[in-house]
């Protein structure tokens, strides 16, 4: 699954690119504590949406305009799937430095991610290891995917081995961070670009109000970690 976090790192070189479904449980105390994942996953990277990121960087600004756009019924890797287009151009002092295009290939009932393709020619297969629930109690984690990148669509030269976990934790009563960790290219002998942590605060419906993405250097090379916040 192509997430924000990797479409603004490669555009900016950084080596580290809706609403509705069901309601949150309350407690007595007027307490939110569980919300729907799954719907704020529909929201995030299935539905018609943007949203601009700035993060300070010394005394430069970086920031990425971020499009997502549903493409419909499309065919992946021999399967009948739904795909979303993520248009990305990234920015620094407000000159354009990059833009890509990523297409994520999905199926639904339930949300299982098949792999995406990008303007670049990666081509990668996702291998999902959980079911994405539809309600989930704040606390909770749980892996999400297994992702192997090749440098093109005839599979033949992998580039890269990705882990994606997702995460729910509490920002107030009424609001949870639920977020997307990818970690670092776990592929012998490939290129380290640094993991990934983009996070939605979402509220009870599972809409999205709030959205921030952590880029980490890979380690040991000293190099900055970091966080684009939405405007």
């Amino acid at each position: 699954m192509k997430t924000l976090g990797l479409c603004i790192a490669a555009g900016l070189g950084l080596s580290a690119c809706a609403s509705g479904g069901t309601m949150g449980n309350t407690n007595p105390n007027n307490i939110v504590t569980e919300y729907p994942v799954e719907t704020a996953m529909l929201n995030i990277y299935t539905k018609q949406r943007s949203e601009n990121l700035i993060a300070n960087i010394g005394n430069q600004t970086a920031s990425a305009d971020i499009e997502v756009t549903p493409k419909g019924n499309m065919v992946f890797n021999n399967k009948k799937v739904q795909g979303t287009e993520i248009n990305t151009i990234n920015k620094v002092n407000n000159q354009i430095t990059n833009q890509s295009v990523a297409i994520n290939y999905f199926t639904l009932n339930p949300l299982v991610f098949h792999g995406f393709t990008d303007s670049t020619g990666k081509y990668s297969v996702s291998n999902q290891t959980t079911t994405i629930p539809k309600m989930a109690t704040v606390g909770a984690s749980n892996k999400l995917i297994t992702e192997n990148v090749y440098s093109d669509s005839s599979m033949r030269k992998k580039i890269g081995t990705y882990n994606q976990n997702w995460s729910l934790t509490r920002d107030s009563n009424q609001t949870a961070w639920f977020c997307i960790e990818t970690s670092d290219n776990m592929l012998a002998g490939g290129t380290s670009e640094g993991s990934s942590k983009e996070c939605y605060k979402i509220n009870a419906k599972g809409d999205i109000l709030a959205s921030k993405v952590t880029i980490a250097p890979p380690a040991g090379n000293g190099g900055q970690t970091i966080t684009f916040n939405s405007k």
